[in-house]
């Protein structure tokens, strides 16, 4: 049985080792495939999990989850790989996972990224997310990452300088606090990353931009923005190959309802949209988000939050082409960013705005910080700062936070209990699929080999069959239809052999207040035809459409 080792992170080898493994061992529940390829050519492996048995994948509704579209925040992958591990060992064992491989389908790519993600964990160097050199082919002059005193990870460089912004705490040499804006008369630092100067003139230091300046979940079809307004957005939308393929791997399977997407870092559950306010938004979907949030909230302690009202990184800018926005807007689907790992909250700090305290927070704040990691990192977090020569700049120091195993993710012995309350949360939003279901079938006889037919067909879901008001309102998916086939020699006397049913909503449409409820069956239908079938034989009920699965059924007369 394949087991993996949540005590460390897995390269791009051992993850598709993991996943071959997972694929030998339950071939009734899961299988594999490429839906691309990455910039350097590595294949984009997806995971399709059900059981077979009682569905082929296409027929059930499903569930997205992707990982690791930027590079270094590798503990998605690894939480991609603790669903499937969950899933799959719980088939039989768990009537929660039971019930969602009979009746669910999950689509899960666990390295959206994976030539990021191999930079980040073979080499010091950390790229944001592709490795495509990206707006320019060579490097810019300044200030370039690079790992000076060849001890394999790249730190930050202090540098003593009166106009410094920075000085050392009177409570932890470690910790570097802000310089006050009247503070003077003291030792005072400058702070740069740890790398060498392009073209030093002796002078001046400008930091040079990294020469893989792609941000590729800024490349989505949705919004999209050039380089001079958006950072990293790529020449145009879905112009970076695996954004390519999920986007095409997304838009032909409608039967997606809903998806996660994982990244780090900061602890929290982050729902669309970026760019606009919830009053945007359609309220009934509104509606859905906020239970979701809540129910995720329980789960991880996480709190769950708008991008556009509390996770923006400017007040007066706003992000565009991200996924969870393009599947919602253009598709209906209900999906959310989890940025996984919070060193802060970690330490105690929990009462705080996630943008904001990076940019101003209190001395306090670093030490409860410092006290975390001395007793909880296993030296993986924070490195003293040691006096280095630098051949450009003299005498610096060189120190300060691991770039992977600090606030981007945390420390190995950390990251099973990270991760686990997430695959809670996506197990609970793959269950609030739409779920068709043809509750009777049934013949009543007229005269001379008439009968009258009736189907009721129910969604037993607790979305709408449709998904969403958005993916109603972008006509998403079809409506319901019932596709009746008679035996040979049999006929339609009344009624047609494929009819539209239209839209069955969930029970997430029915409004309730102080014990009072709309509970109108607009979650059933009825269907009936008069056929005449001379001779014994079987009529085969077929129902299709929206975003429930196929339902069928089968009469004997």
């Amino acid at each position: 049985m394949p087991e993996i080792d949540y005590t460390r992170y897995y390269r791009f080898d051992e993850l598709v080792a993991a996943l071959e493994a997972f694929a030998a061992e339950y071939p009734q529940l899961i299988s594999l495939q490429s839906i691309g390829k990455s910039y350097e050519g590595r294949d984009l492996w997806l995971a399709t999990l059900t059981n077979d048995a009682t569905g082929t994948p296409r027929e059930k509704p499903a569930f997205w989850v992707d990982a690791n579209i930027h590079a270094s925040e590798v503990t998605g992958a690894m939480a991609g790989l603790h669903l499937i591990d969950t899933l799959l060992k719980g088939y039989g064992n768990d009537p929660e996972c039971t019930r969602l491989l009979d009746r669910t389908t999950f689509y899960i790519l666990p390295r959206f990224n994976p030539d990021g993600a191999e930079r980040a964990l073979t080499t010091p160097y950390v790229v944001r997310s592709s490795v495509r050199p990206y707006p320019y082919a060579e490097r810019v002059d300044g200030l370039y990452q690079e790992d000076i005193n060849n001890d394999g990870i790249i730190l930050q460089m202090r540098l003593v300088d009166p106009n410094g912004d920075w000085r050392v705490s009177e409570h932890d040499p470690r910790v570097m606090v802000k310089r006050k804006p009247y503070e003077i008369g003291g030792t005072y630092y400058r702070i740069l990353p740890e790398g060498l100067i392009q073209n030093y003139d002796g002078v001046n230091i400008k930091l040079s931009r990294s020469i893989e300046g792609l941000d590729i979940n800024r490349n989505f079809p949705i919004d999209w923005r050039p380089e001079a307004e958006q950072y990293g957005a790529g020449p145009y939308p879905t112009s970076e190959p695996e954004i390519r393929a999920v986007v095409q791997f997304i838009v032909d399977h409608p039967e997606i309802h809903s998806g996660l997407t994982y990244h780090t870092y900061s602890g929290v559950l982050l729902r669309p949209y970026g760019d606009r306010a919830d009053d945007q938004m359609n309220i009934h979907d509104l509606d859905v988000f906020k239970a979701l949030g809540k129910r995720g909230t329980e789960i991880t302690g996480w709190p769950s939050v708008s991008v556009y009202h509390d996770f923006r990184y400017h007040p007066k800018d706003v992000i565009t082409g991200v996924f969870d926005d393009w599947v919602y807007d253009h598709l209906g689907m209900f999906a959310w960013t989890v940025e996984f790992w919070d060193l802060v909250g970690s330490a105690g700090i929990k009462d705080r705005k996630f943008i904001e305290w990076f940019k101003e927070h209190p001395e306090e704040d670093d030490l409860k910080i410092m006290q975390w990691v001395d007793e909880h990192g296993e030296g993986l977090c924070f490195y003293d700062w040691t006096p280095f020569e630098h051949p450009q700049l003299g005498a610096v120091e060189i120190g300060g936070w691991h770039p992977m195993f600090a606030f981007r993710n945390p420390p190995p012995a950390k990251l099973l209990e990270t991760i686990a309350p997430v695959t809670q949360f996506a197990l609970e939003h793959a269950a609030i699929a739409p779920f068709t279901t043809i509750s009777s079938f049934e013949a009543e006889s007229l005269v001379d080999n008439v009968y009258r037919l009736q189907a009721v067909v129910q969604n037993e879901g607790y979305l709408p069959s449709y998904g969403s008001q958005k993916g109603r309102e972008r006509k998403a998916t079809l409506p319901l239809e019932a596709l009746l086939k008679l035996p040979e020699g049999a006929s339609l006397k009344l009624g047609q052999a494929k009819t539209t049913i239209g839209d069955l909503e969930g029970r997430s449409g029915r409004v309730s207040f102080f014990g009072f409820s709309n509970g109108s069956t607009t979650d059933r239908a009825k269907v009936e035809w008069v056929v005449h079938v001379p001779n014994s034989g079987v009529l085969e009920l077929t129902v299709q459409g929206g975003r429930g699965g196929i339902a069928r059924a089968k009469l004997e007369l």
